[in-house]
């Protein structure tokens, strides 16, 4: 048991000090939790549930480092807040009243998808022109396109999460945002608010093992602090490769065991 709290608490901590870095936190904290609770149906939602209440310090602290930032894009915030809201409600619900081997069914696909969207992102971040900007503001069907890409990333990110980031950038992206800065801001605070219903509706349904929680909360805000602070030293590319690299693996295991074994 000693042994599941010491590798689960390097885990969050790891996990809070890469999503710190360059996010993909979850491709560490869910699978450990995963193996530890028992790798079955109802293990997957507890696990999911799990690492989500575990990451939210760590994301409450980097929201903070964004203060100023979140000032000047408050208008942004607020039209994206309604559709991350409702989104991430509607993620949240599906993980806890669909059958269990439901989610653990999709499972490795999950984890591949936040794989591949992890490792795409610099190229999706240049086709999108993320930090280049002609100043224009958006049309109203680009708003309106934005505003609905946001609400289906919620209901991703209410059910899994691992990835959304660059969802979210691409989003902002689009509406012309040209500040990278405040696209972290305005992305944190978004995904603050999916993992914050997410947190309400696996609390209020019993899925969540607090022993654990509590345990990666400690571990993952130390992690998430420390990685903000040498943030601007670590290699990025080395970071994103190891994550990457991590989630395709463990995306191979999970496909070995539901399809092979």
């Amino acid at each position: 048991m000693l042994e599941d709290y010491l590798v689960l608490c390097l885990a969050a901590a790891l996990g809070g000090a890469v999503n710190s870095i360059a996010g993909g936190g979850t491709l560490l904290t869910f699978p450990a939790l995963f193996a530890a609770l028992g790798s079955t149906g109802d293990a997957a939602v507890i696990a999911n549930a799990t690492s989500t209440v575990a990451l939210a310090p760590a994301s409450l602290a980097a929201l903070f480092g964004y203060r100023r930032e979140i000032r000047h894009e408050r208008y942004w915030s607020l039209a994206l807040l309604g559709p991350s809201l409702v989104g991430g409600l509607i993620g949240s619900l599906l993980v806890v009243r669909l059958p269990s081997d439901s989610f653990k069914a999709a499972v490795p696909w999950l984890i591949l998808a936040a794989g591949l969207l992890f490792a795409l992102q610099p190229q999706i971040s240049r086709m999108l022109g993320i930090g280049k900007s002609d100043g224009s503001p958006p049309s109203r069907a680009m708003l309106v396109g934005a505003i609905v890409f946001q609400f289906f990333v919620g209901i991703y990110g209410g059910y899994f999460g691992a990835g959304i980031g660059i969802l979210m950038l691409a989003a902002l992206a689009l509406m012309g945002l040209d500040d990278i800065h405040r696209m972290n801001a305005v992305k944190t605070l978004l995904a603050g608010v999916v993992n914050g219903t997410s947190v309400a509706v696996f609390v209020y349904s019993g899925v969540v093992n607090w022993p654990f929680a509590l345990a990666m909360a400690v571990a993952g805000s130390i992690g998430g602090y420390l990685g903000a602070r040498t943030a601007r030293k670590v290699n990025r590319a080395v970071v994103r490769s190891l994550v990457v690299t991590l989630g395709f693996l463990l995306a191979a295991y999970y496909f070995y065991r539901q399809f092979l074994i």
